[in-house]
């Protein structure tokens, strides 16, 4: 009977330890904080035109390269997307319907708030990747944690 005490105290202790890690992991993915896309240096620095093409040619060669690295894009605005909290910005190839759209950061919303349809500008953001849409036809990338470029 003792042996069977004592396999039952390790088996609850096991599992206790590993409820522990685990919410310890889960706290630490929920809290962790990001540098400020500003601060961070680009790996590549490309116009839009240029990176949807890439990704319309082959988006998993694309993804292999960009995803979830530092990118400054250059291009025309085509459309602004605004709420009370965020701000999307999309820049397309009007040609074909794909597109990169980049979500902005809190901290620099008010200045993404300032751009308008038509502006050329420079955006620097971690690139989430691309897919290709079967429903819309069209090849998508999405950065998050964006910034303009001064």
């Amino acid at each position: 009977m003792s042996n069977n005490r004592k396999k039952l105290k390790s088996i609850i202790l096991a599992g206790i330890i590993i409820a522990v890690a685990f919410a310890g992991g889960i706290w630490y993915v929920f809290t962790q904080k990001f540098t400020d896309t500003t601060k961070e240096k680009a790996d590549y620095t490309i116009n839009a035109f240029d990176l949807i093409n890439e990704f319309k040619k082959n988006d998993s060669l694309a993804n292999k390269k960009y995803a979830e690295k530092i990118i400054t894009v250059t291009g025309l605005v085509t459309e602004v997307e605004t709420a009370d909290t965020t701000v999307n910005i999309k820049m397309a190839d009007t040609t074909s319907g794909s597109y990169a759209i980049f979500a902005f950061q809190q901290q620099n919303l008010t200045e993404a708030k300032a751009i308008k349809e038509g502006d050329k500008v420079s955006i620097k953001g971690s690139c989430s990747g691309g897919a290709y849409s079967q429903i819309l036809e069209t090849e998508f990338i999405t950065f998050k944690r964006c910034a303009l470029t001064k």
